[in-house]
């Protein structure tokens, strides 16, 4: 454990609430506490108190006045717990006051403290210190984030799952294996009198199947893992007066989008995360797609264009009382190498058009084309919901979104990780194929076992970790 500064700041919210916490850690932090805390006889105790205790009593301002004139100085009744590293969150000493949550005693108490020899924490410096004693590994430390950030009960589970430590434990398994590997070669290399390489060949590509069948198994969680956690880019697209608002009202819950009968009423994108009961949707309502001359009508359209090219899924909302037009014709081809629905709108209405008029139109501007996913809805009736959301089940989940016990990944820094790993463990088995001395196949092991690294924190640099740090919330 490093010798570094004695850190402090508010680890709960900064908003009124019941109880507030003020986060205190390093080498000086139980010093600071006991300066600062009196029990109801007026003693400063926390310098004789057993680890992992918490005591009632008050924080007093940081006076150098006589100790009777104490009371005199009551910022609020707290308790205080103490936590003697290395066995806290930190690895550190830590003492947290809990006080009553008023967002102007917690400054207060907070301001006190620093007074008194502390430093005003870094965002997510609480839990790097936690990373960088060894308290935690990199893919925990991210869990911590993750779970403050989780909007749905499967992203919660995910995140918990990695803060329990089961990558951390994948990762470390796969790891052993590979320095294994290295480690017998480079044995046998140096003394190839008693540690034979006969045969090796054959026994090492069967475990790099099994290696990479491991790490294929990983990533083949990576993209649902990232939808859990994101939610799905979703953007609404459609002609003037589809629609597209009402929708994007509807599955909010409340008026946020205006809707009129005006068409072009909508002129710049509008953004929320809608929780669609098992799903979060990240999703954007977008200005109505036509030609026109109007400047900022058409900035909108330009916009909508850009959403889409980015988005997991596009609505695209189809006016079915209404006959298609040229506007259709300009949003089909965007839909192009898109997941998309066809949402049919306004069902409850004499339908002028049908699902084999979307199907004809869409196979005439795509037609390598193979799957339409389509639904009817009534917005206005609140229709056609449950249907969506079965829709996107099935298109993004396989049917069924479940919570069990499977690792899964939820971080592109990850990703790409074992993406390296896996693309050092083929050429690996590209030179056995090619019959190329043993040392080829260390190298690229070592290309693998540091890219594996590189997902627990064993094999990264300062930068990356200041980097990801720095995505903390305040008192984390």
């Amino acid at each position: 454990m490093s010798e570094r500064e004695t850190i402090a700041a508010i680890a709960t919210g900064l908003t009124d609430s019941g109880i507030g916490i003020i986060r205190i850690s390093g080498n000086h932090a139980i010093d600071i506490g006991n300066r600062l805390f009196r029990s109801p006889s007026g003693k400063s105790i926390l310098n004789h108190v057993k680890s992992h205790t918490i005591h009632y009593g008050y924080v007093i301002e940081n006076k150098t006045e006589i100790e009777s004139d104490w009371k005199d100085f009551i910022i609020d009744e707290v308790m205080a717990v103490v936590m003697k590293g290395p066995k806290s969150f930190t690895g550190e000493d830590i003492v947290e006051i809990q006080c009553h949550g008023g967002v102007f005693v917690m400054q207060k108490i907070l301001t006190t403290v620093l007074s008194a020899g502390a430093r005003l924490a870094e965002p997510g410096e609480f839990t790097k210190r936690a990373f960088l004693n060894g308290r935690i590994d990199l893919t925990r430390a991210e869990a911590v984030m993750d779970v403050i950030q989780s909007q749905s009960e499967y992203a919660l589970a995910a995140s918990v799952g990695q803060l329990k430590g089961n990558l951390y434990e994948r990762v470390k398994m796969l790891r052993s294996d590979l320095i294994y590997e290295i480690a017998f070669i480079d044995s046998a290399l140096d003394d190839p009198e008693h540690i034979s390489l006969e045969g090796y060949d054959e026994r090492l590509k069967n475990k790099l199947d099994d290696l990479i069948k491991e790490i294929e198994k990983l990533l083949s969680t990576a993209d649902n893992g990232k939808l859990m956690k994101e939610g799905i880019k979703t953007v609404i697209v459609g002609k003037p007066n589809a629609g597209k608002s009402s929708l994007m009202n509807l599955l909010l819950g409340e008026e946020r989008a205006i809707v009129t009968d005006i068409a072009g009423t909508t002129r710049d994108v509008l953004c929320e995360s809608v929780k669609l009961h098992d799903i979060n949707l990240q999703i954007v309502d977008t200005a109505g797609i036509r030609s026109t001359e109007d400047v900022v009508e058409k900035i909108g359209v330009e916009k909508a264009r850009n959403y889409a090219k980015d988005a997991d899924v596009i609505l695209y909302v189809v006016d079915t009382s209404v006959p298609l037009d040229e506007s259709d014709r300009e949003i089909i081809p965007i839909l192009k190498d898109k997941k998309f629905i066809v949402i049919l709108n306004k069902s409850d209405l004499n339908s002028i058009v049908t699902e084999q008029d979307i199907t004809a139109i869409i196979n005439e501007e795509i037609p390598e084309q193979k799957k339409i996913n389509m639904i009817k809805t009534s917005v206005r009736e609140n229709d056609g919901i449950d249907k969506l959301e079965n829709k996107l089940k099935d298109m993004f989940f396989a049917g069924e979104i479940k919570i069990n016990h499977e690792i899964m990944i939820t971080n592109i820094r990850h990703k790409e990780a074992l993406c390296q790993a896996k693309e050092a463990l083929l050429l690996v088995k590209e030179s056995i194929e090619r019959k190329m001395p043993e040392d080829f196949y260390s190298i690229d092991l070592m290309s693998a076992y540091a890219s594996l690294g590189r997902i627990i924190g064993e094999e990264v640099d300062d930068d990356l970790v200041e980097e990801i740090f720095s995505k903390f919330c305040m008192g984390k």
